[in-house]
């Protein structure tokens, strides 16, 4: 089911599609566990669990790179998203409509980054095979 203030949100701001607002949150939960900085299921998030914006990018560009591997520039375009400043006015439209909280210190220029996000989301990356010690069935 679609989350109405997310459809409100794509509406108002035509450049970002919807499912970007929803990866985001993803992105999110991904870079607090890749910083340590995950809250526990019971307790609410506190400044501890603060990510910049550095990091936000970092988480997201990561969990692309898993989700959809060499995909991840063209799914990322398709989005809307072309530069890391794109995370952050997606970042900042959830602040405004009151799905994400920021800290003083926040601000769109965090988002500012000489990183090529479009190469960052493909360079370097490595296929990885997963191989089993057992042997496949069927098969002598």
């Amino acid at each position: 089911m679609k989350h109405k203030q997310l459809l409100e949100l794509t509406r108002n701001d035509q450049r970002y599609a919807y499912e970007a607002y929803e990866f985001l949150f993803l992105a999110l939960e991904h870079t607090q566990e890749l910083f340590g900085k995950r809250p526990c299921q019971d307790n609410r998030p506190t400044e501890e669990h603060h990510v910049n914006g550095s990091q936000i990018i970092t988480g997201m560009i990561d969990l692309a790179r898993k989700e959809f591997g060499l995909m991840a520039r063209l799914v990322f375009r398709q989005w809307g998203i072309h530069r890391t400043t794109d995370i952050g006015e997606i970042v900042f439209n959830l602040i405004d409509a009151g799905l994400l909280s920021k800290n003083e210190s926040d601000c769109r220029e965090d988002f500012e980054s000489s990183l090529n996000l479009e190469r960052a989301l493909v360079a370097d990356y490595i296929i990885s095979l997963e191989f089993s010690s057992q042997p496949a069935r069927g098969k002598a």
